[in-house]
C-alpha cells in the first residue's frame, strides 16, 4: 500500500496502523478472500477426482501441481481479474468459477470443467474459506504476538517476584503483595483463556445448498457424500465440519471464538489499566527514545500512551467481537443474507486486536521499575501490618485483638513503626511473642 493510500483510508487499521496491520492483508483482505475461495475450489475438485467420480478418470494425478499453483501463485491481478468477471456477473462466488474455469481452459481441462463448483452453493465456499483464513491468521499473527506477551510477562513476574509491594482494595492500602505475583496473576489468567480459545473448532459448512446435499445425492446416489464431505473439511482443509446445518455455518463456535477472544482483551484492558496506575504512582518509569516528545506542551511529561492506546483498540474490537457472537448464530429459517456482510468484518476486530497487543508489548518493554516509590508507599502505611498482629494475637487467645488493633488504627492519623512498636510494648503477651510481632514490616508481611 503506497503512501497516498494510507493517508486517504477511512480506516486506521489500514491508514495509520498499516504498518502493524499489514500481514492481516494476507488473510482479510478482498484479495485474500478471493484467493481462498480460489483455494477451496480447486482442493474440492481435487476431492472429486480422487473420489473418484467416473467422469473425471480423464485427469491424471500428475496435473494437481498445476491446479494448486492457480491459488499458490495467485497475484492481485487474479483477484482484479475475478472482480471484472464480478461486475458481469454480479456474483462474487460465481466469478471465481468462471476464473478458474478460464485457468483449466488454459491447462487443456475442458471437458471437466464442469465439476468446478459441482453441486455447491457459495456458503460452501465462503463458510470454507473464511474459517480457514481465520486459522492461518491466528496461526501466523495472533498467537505469535500473544505468546510473545505470555513470556514477557512471565519473565518480569520472575524479575520482580521478590519486590513487595503495596496492595490496594476498594482503592486503600491494604495488606502487601509482591510485584512479581501481581503480574503472574494477569498471565495465569491469559494463559487459561488463551488455551480455552485454542480448543474452539473452526467450524465450517459443507452440504449444498440446504445442507442435505441434495444435488450431490441426485446425481450419485451410491456415493457416501456425507463421509466425503467430513474428509474434505477436517482432511483437506483442517477445519470442523459442522453437521447438520441449514444453507449457511451456525456459527455457534465461531461466536465461542469470538467471546474467547473477547474475555483475552477484557483481561488485557485490566492490566493497562492496572499498570496506567502504577505508572501515575511513580511504580514506574518509562524508557525514553531520543527525539520522542511526551507532551506538546508540557517538556517534562512522559505519558503511558502505550497502554492507553492498547485499551482504546481493545475497546473497539471487543465491541465487534460482542456484535459477532450475539448475530452470528441468527439466521431466518435456512439462511438470510445479513451474515455476509457480517462476515466481511471479520479482520477488522483481530486488526484493533494486533495493534492493542503491540502497543502492549511495546509499553511492557519500556517499564523501568522504580523501586524507591514501591518502598516508601509501604514504609507510610504501616498500618497495614495491624492485620498481621491482631492475627497472631488471636493464635495466643489473646482477648479482643481485632477491637485492640481497631482502636489504634482508627484513632491515631498516622501509623508509623513507632507507633506499632509502643502498642505491642503495651500488650500482655510474652517478650517471645512481642519479638515475633516487632520483626513483621509492611516490606516482609506478603505472604506466600
Amino acid at each position: 500500500m503506497n503512501l497516498l493510500t494510507k493517508l486517504t483510508a477511512i480506516s486506521p487499521v489500514d491508514g495509520r496502523y498499516r504498518n502493524t496491520t499489514e500481514p492481516l492483508a494476507n488473510y482479510f483482505s478482498e484479495s485474500a478472500l478471493i484467493k481462498y475461495r480460489v483455494q477451496v475450489e480447486i482442493e474440492y475438485f481435487i476431492a472429486l477426482v480422487e473420489l473418484p467420480l467416473p467422469q473425471l478418470k480423464g485427469i491424471d494425478k500428475s496435473t494437481f501441481p498445476a491446479l494448486r499453483n492457480i491459488y499458490k501463485s495467485f497475484t492481485e491481478a487474479d483477484a482484479q481479474k475475478i472482480k471484472d468477471i464480478e461486475k458481469i456477473t454480479n456474483h462474487d462466488v460465481k466469478a471465481v468459477e468462471y476464473f478458474i474455469k478460464e485457468k483449466f481452459e488454459a491447462l487443456n481441462i475442458v471437458e471437466q470443467k464442469e465439476f468446478i463448483h459441482f453441486g455447491l452453493t457459495s456458503q460452501d465456499i465462503n463458510n470454507t474459506a473464511i474459517p480457514l483464513s481465520i486459522k492461518e491468521a491466528m496461526e501466523a499473527c495472533l498467537f505469535p504476538i500473544l505468546q510473545t506477551i505470555l513470556d514477557t510477562l512471565s519473565g518480569l513476574s520472575n524479575e520482580w517476584k521478590d519486590v513487595p509491594m503495596l496492595a490496594r482494595t476498594h482503592g486503600q492500602s491494604a495488606s502487601p503483595t509482591r510485584l512479581g505475583k501481581e503480574v503472574a496473576v494477569f498471565y495465569e489468567r491469559l494463559n487459561t483463556q488463551l488455551n480455552q480459545l485454542k480448543a474452539v473448532p473452526y467450524s465450517a459448512k459443507f452440504g449444498g445448498a440446504t445442507g442435505n446435499m441434495n444435488a450431490h445425492h441426485v446425481a450419485y446416489p451410491e456415493i457416501d457424500w456425507k463421509l466425503f464431505a467430513e474428509n474434505f473439511v477436517n482432511k483437506t482443509l483442517g477445519l470442523s465440519r459442522s453437521y447438520p446445518t441449514t444453507q449457511i455455518e451456525h456459527y455457534d463456535n465461531f461466536a465461542a471464538y469470538c467471546d474467547a477472544l473477547k474475555r483475552i482483551n477484557t483481561i488485557f484492558i485490566d492490566l493497562n489499566r492496572d499498570i496506567w496506575q502504577y505508572i501515575s504512582m511513580d511504580y514506574f518509569k518509562q524508557k525514553i527514545k531520543e527525539g520522542e516528545i511526551g507532551s506538546s506542551a508540557m517538556p517534562h511529561k512522559v505519558n503511558p500512551i502505550d497502554f492507553e492506546n492498547s485499551e482504546g483498540n481493545l475497546g473497539i474490537a471487543n465491541a465487534l467481537f460482542e456484535h459477532f457472537s450475539a448475530k452470528l448464530p441468527i439466521s431466518r429459517l435456512q439462511r438470510d443474507l445479513t451474515d455476509s456482510t457480517v462476515l466481511r468484518n471479520v479482520g477488522v476486530p483481530l486488526a484493533h486486536s494486533l495493534i492493542a497487543y503491540t502497543s502492549l508489548l511495546k509499553g511492557l518493554n519500556k517499564l523501568i521499575l522504580n523501586k524507591t516509590a514501591l518502598e516508601k508507599d509501604l514504609d507510610n502505611n504501616w498500618a497495614v501490618v495491624a492485620e498481621a498482629i491482631q492475627t497472631v494475637l488471636r493464635r495466643e487467645g489473646y482477648p479482643k485483638p481485632y477491637e485492640a488493633l481497631k482502636e489504634l488504627t482508627r484513632t491515631n492519623s498516622h501509623i508509623t513503626k513507632e507507633s506499632i512498636s509502643s502498642f505491642i510494648d503495651t500488650l500482655n503477651v510474652s517478650a517471645e511473642i512481642k519479638n515475633e510481632l516487632k520483626k513483621i514490616s509492611p516490606a516482609t508481611y506478603t505472604g506466600i
